[in-house]
């Protein structure tokens, strides 16, 4: 491998160097940490607004950044990757060593001293370098308990000194099928679910963290990360320990049968008590002089080449996802000030609660005017209970069916009502006379027998209005939860009281139905005139024909039994059967009329409530101190409308901070996701 350009790092105060292999009078060139010298002029700002956007917390607005997610099975070298990488110490040991989510916030900082704390919850733990690992294990103890188990609970640890990079790195605990020494029985499944969580979001770049001495193939974080990525466009791979098994190691990156997008970087462990300094020159002289793994090309071998891969990955990830990140800022943003606006005001007078009352009720008001009168269902497309003009006319048309086809079963006993009325009603007078108070008597008789049907209808049709008043009441104070039971109350008295009216009016329709036999209508003579033409042959069939047939078609009754009406004389069969075809025409325009004079009725009662009622009684009884004081009630803002408002002047706060922070790097870094 003559030729090849070798380094070995060595260590300078907070700085890493690169020694040259071969350089002249041992030069030592100085250089920061690896993940800092991949660092310029473009990637910089970059990183700096993505940290600027964590530090605002704008994640918590379900908006992804950009974030490298360490993933691998148990075991497998992830903690010593990150602790190459950031040149901390990291919990080491026997089973799972990292048993929460660990977020390394990693800050470049001028000052000599370093600044290192934990946070989890709303606790704060500052620590130093020499202490880090026994810090996060105590903290990992109280998020996840003392034992063996896992807790999705983060834990983020901050390290802000010199040497090293702007940089966000998820540490998530080793995946591991059989659960060993105390821990749980669905460990598996925790950490799968654990894992699935942090790397599903299209924003995560996944560092998938593989031992050289297994099969790539079998991983089970290699199953997982390819169910969220399947092209490995995200993930990118580390090789570690590969020390341990060179044999068939340069096959493995090169063949790539799990699909690793962005590629693969083998590096060595760091072993026992080795510096950082000792094993990356360790590092180097393996790749370098081992004679199979110095087949492997420079480009993907070592820490340094893994920390520069990193950058750079993260960088374009960052500059593909700004324009999206900036779509969601001013989405959420958008959709906050619009549901803060919505809010209601803060009233400090009476004089204000009363305008705003009376807003409210015009709202709904104007709304009744297009649903019930108007039918206009733009503002409830999909609800068709709301659809009122529709559904009343659909009601009425049942009614009027139903009315309609109620009938007393007159094929049997035939005629014997009629008999036995004017049997009733005799008086001294001529024999040919039907006696009015005998059609009055039978027509009271038929209307008793529909009276409580147009009732039970009218108050079918208030029941119904209730129904869709209340909800548009609701929605119009939706704002104000201090006064839905008043207002919602209010609406409900006043839909009773007009339903007693009605009740009351229907009734006295019906009834005057009883008191006179009148009509105008034509039909009532044309339809006599037909049913009685068959007078004659209905007395013959009764009285005359030899055959005596039990029963006679007649025309708008059907088949009628006459044997029993043998015993009567002819007068009074014709008188009986007159005043029958007399009824029978007159009572089809008796209901007709009942159902035009209700459909008229229910028009004027509709319109009545929504331009004259509605507004002026709800409000009468809101403003009346009896009622409980609605307008005073408006002034006291509930708790829960005032921590709803809180909620989003903050989060408009935040956002847009965070819009102002990606404002000016997105124009200047539009076109890189690109290269």
């Amino acid at each position: 491998m003559a030729g090849r350009n070798k380094h070995v790092v060595s260590k300078t105060s907070s700085s890493l160097a690169i020694v040259e292999a071969n350089p002249p009078a041992n030069k030592i060139i100085p250089i920061e940490a690896p993940i800092v010298s991949s660092y310029n002029d473009r990637i910089r700002p970059l990183l700096d607004t993505v940290d600027r956007l964590r530090n605002l917390n704008v994640m918590r607005e379900g908006i992804q950044l950009p974030t490298i997610v360490v993933v691998g099975d148990q075991s497998s070298g992830k903690s010593s990757v990150l602790e190459s990488l950031a040149g901390i110490s990291l919990p080491r040991g026997q089973g799972i060593c990292t048993r929460v989510p660990l977020v390394m916030r990693l800050q470049r900082s001028y000052s000599t001293e370093p600044e290192i704390w934990l946070e989890y919850g709303d606790t704060v733990v500052h620590t130093d370098e020499e202490h880090i690992a026994k810090a996060i294990c105590a903290a990992t103890d109280v998020i996840a308990g003392s034992g063996k188990g896992v807790s999705d609970a983060p834990l983020t640890l901050h390290v802000k000194k010199a040497g090293v990079p702007d940089l966000t790195m998820v540490d998530l605990p080793g995946i591991t099928r059989v659960p060993v020494n105390g821990q749980p029985e669905n460990i598996y499944e925790q950490i799968s679910a654990m894992i699935m969580k942090y790397i599903k979001p299209q924003e995560s770049i996944i560092l998938n963290v593989l031992s050289a001495t297994v099969d790539f193939t079998t991983c089970e974080s290699i199953r997982m990360s390819r169910q969220v990525d399947k092209t490995g466009e995200r993930t990118l791979a580390v090789v570690t320990k590969a020390d341990m098994a060179p044999d068939g190691l340069l096959q493995k990156v090169t063949a790539d049968d799990v699909s690793i997008g962005l590629g693969y970087v083998c590096v060595r462990n760091r072993i026992g008590e080795e510096t950082y300094q000792e094993a990356r020159m360790q590092e180097e002289l393996l790749f370098r002089t081992h004679p199979k793994l110095s087949l492997i090309d420079d480009d993907i071998v070592g820490i340094p080449v893994l920390a520069q891969k990193l950058m750079l990955i993260q960088a374009t990830m960052i500059a593909r996802c700004l324009p999206e990140i900036v779509r969601k800022i001013n989405e959420k943003m958008e959709n906050s000030v619009l549901e803060l606006n919505k809010l209601p005001m803060v009233m400090a007078s009476p004089g204000e609660a009363l305008m705003t009352l009376m807003d409210i009720i015009g709202s709904a008001k104007e709304s009744l005017l297009r649903i019930l009168i108007q039918g206009d269902f733009s503002e409830y497309p999909e609800d068709h209970k709301m659809h009122c003009t529709a559904r009343l006319a659909e009601m009425l048309s049942q009614f009027s069916d139903n009315l309609q086809a109620h009938s007393n079963d007159v094929t049997v006993d035939f005629l014997m009502d009629e008999i036995k009325i004017l049997d009733e009603c005799k008086c001294v007078g001529l024999p040919n006379f039907i006696p009015r108070s005998a059609f009055l008597a039978i027509l009271s008789h038929y209307v008793d027998g529909i009276h409580s049907k147009p009732v039970e209808f009218i108050k079918k049709i208030w029941e119904y209005i209730e129904a869709v008043l209340i909800p548009v009441i609701s929605k119009y104070a939706e704002n104000f939860p201090q006064i839905q039971s008043s207002v919602k109350r209010a609406g409900r008295n006043l839909i009773t009281k007009m339903k007693e009216q009605s009740v009351n009016r229907v009734a006295e329709i019906v009834e005057m139905e009883k008191l006179t036999d009148y009509t105008c209508n034509p039909d009532y003579m044309t339809s006599w005139t037909e049913k009685t033409a068959s007078q004659h042959s209905f007395i013959h069939a009764v009285l005359y024909d030899e055959a005596k047939p039990e029963n006679f078609s007649l025309a708008g009754f059907g088949e009628v039994k006459i044997s029993h009406l043998r015993k009567y004389h002819a007068h009074l069969l014709q008188q009986a059967y007159d005043m029958k075809m007399r009824i029978a025409s007159y009572w089809n325009i008796v209901l007709r009329r009942i159902v035009d004079n209700l459909a008229l009725f229910l028009q004027f009662s509709v319109k009545n409530l929504v331009n004259a009622l509605f507004q002026k009684e709800i409000v009468a009884e809101m403003v009346d101190p009896r009622g409980g004081g609605g307008v005073e009630r408006m002034m006291e803002e509930s708790p829960s409308v005032a921590s709803k408002r809180e909620k989003l002047k903050k989060s408009v706060k935040l956002l847009k901070e965070s819009k102002d922070v990606v404002a000016a790097i997105v124009d200047q870094n539009s076109g890189y996701g690109g290269r």
